[in-house]
């Protein structure tokens, strides 16, 4: 049985990741979307970006995921990766 075909024991950790507010409250709808956690919608998402894959996002889920971006005014995109400054407190 490969690793893919069994379920693989792994330990997890609490951290104290720091996040874009509204990309997070995307993040939490998706979630609750498909009654996971965070962490878990996270881990599926960076474990196909490890292998260069995208998310598994059908048109369906891409649609869900616009909507939320759009109730919680997340204008962002993948260009404005690596030049986000943080706003001034």
């Amino acid at each position: 049985m490969s690793q893919r075909e069994s379920n693989p024991v792994v330990e997890r950790v609490q951290t104290g990741v720091r996040i874009e507010k509204r990309m997070l409250k995307v993040l939490k709808g998706l979630a609750e979307y498909f009654d996971i956690t965070v962490g878990d919608l996270l881990e599926g998402i960076v474990l196909h970006s490890f292998e260069g894959k995208p998310p598994p996002f059908d048109e369906k889920i891409l649609s869900v995921i616009r909507e939320l971006k759009h109730v919680y005014g997340l204008d962002l995109d993948a260009g404005a990766s690596h030049r986000m400054v943080e706003r001034e407190r």
